[in-house]
């Protein structure tokens, strides 16, 4: 099988179609410095799950055919077990907090789709883009990495010529709660996320704005937003910026490194390409760069759905728990969109 990338920016109306005869593995970011493809890049490079670049052979436009919406037929399972295990290793994670180990966290879990008939990966796409207009929608497909779907609300790197741009996205809740106000919790949560981030950009950029943060709307659910527009000391860096950001405090913890080690080594089921990011780098001038959120790995027998959320000392378990379950059904509304 050839890799493919399908991709829909937010507010667009035409789709993007990348195939190569093979993806590239990228042993680190700074790696793509001068370099231009679709990027698939994991939580935690390895030989296992490298970073990937496809680089492409053809590029096409096509406009999303309208899905009828009809449900599949599908079942999530998140059974007693899976809570007892999200609230041991919660557990585990919050001692590192309390004790003062780390200043903030992210604690990810999955969930398994089961079905009964085959599911077209072409037609999820595209019902994702009518669902999720204001969302980057991705679908993509290796045999190093194996396929996946996408629909993200965070930026992690775009650039349009010399301008360029990031956020930090932290802080979630349902959009029908958006009255009651932010916690305290994710005010802290994505001040810390901002706080990094501005760090990171110092050391490669100039002429640093900073708006926010302010609230950003992603289908059933709302975060804290706080928008970064820069210029690059160097644009043939980009791989080093790339390198410095990512995993951003949004989904890795702060600090950086030792955070993902504990990740790695503590969470029960690995994250694979989820909370890596992917996108288009340097097609054309233009890169769109996106953290790999709301992600569904599409199996032979079975899909898998991935939701992370931050946590700090103060953090409580069931919303958290919870938090990730509202997460999920953004790809879950995908399969059926009156169950879920």
């Amino acid at each position: 099988m050839k890799p493919f990338a399908l991709y829909r920016m937010p507010g667009e109306t035409l789709a993007t179609r990348i195939t190569a005869a093979s993806a590239t593995v990228v042993n680190s970011c700074h790696e793509l410095n001068g370099r231009s493809g679709f990027v698939i890049a994991p939580f935690a490079p390895s030989q296992d799950e490298p970073i990937l670049l496809i680089e492409p052979e053809e590029v096409s436009k096509f406009v999303p055919e309208i899905d009828n919406n009809e449900p599949f037929n599908v079942e999530a399972t998140a059974t007693d077990a899976h809570r007892e295990q999200y609230g041991r290793t919660f557990r585990a994670f919050h001692h590192q907090l309390t004790s003062g180990t780390f200043r903030k966290i992210v604690l990810a879990r999955q969930k398994a789709v089961t079905f009964s008939t085959e599911i077209d990966a072409i037609r999820l796409f595209n019902r994702a883009c009518a669902m999720y207009p204001q969302q980057m929608i991705v679908l993509v497909s290796a045999e190093q990495c194996g396929t996946w779907l996408m629909a993200t609300p965070e930026i992690l790197l775009q650039g349009r010529g010399l301008l360029w741009r990031t956020m930090a996205l932290a802080g979630t809740m349902k959009a029908e709660n958006e009255g009651q106000g932010w916690s305290v919790k994710n005010i802290r949560e994505q001040r810390l996320v901002s706080t990094y981030i501005s760090r990171c950009l110092e050391k490669y950029a100039h002429d640093i704005d900073l708006r926010g943060p302010m609230t950003a709307h992603a289908g059933a659910l709302v975060h804290l937003k706080s928008e970064f527009t820069f210029r690059l000391h160097d644009v043939e860096k980009v791989g080093s910026l790339l390198h410095e950001l990512y995993p951003t405090p949004a989904v890795c913890g702060i600090p950086k490194e030792q955070t993902r080690a504990y990740i790695c080594e503590i969470e029960p089921e690995p994250r694979s390409y989820y909370s890596g990011f992917m996108g288009p780098l340097n097609m054309e001038g233009n890169s769109d760069l996106y953290v790999s959120l709301r992600c569904m790995r599409l199996m032979d027998d079975r899909f898998v759905l991935y939701a992370g959320g931050g946590l700090i000392s103060d953090s409580i378990e069931q919303q958290e728990w919870d938090e990730t379950e509202a997460k999920m059904g953004t790809m879950l509304r995908c399969l059926d969109s009156k169950k879920y």
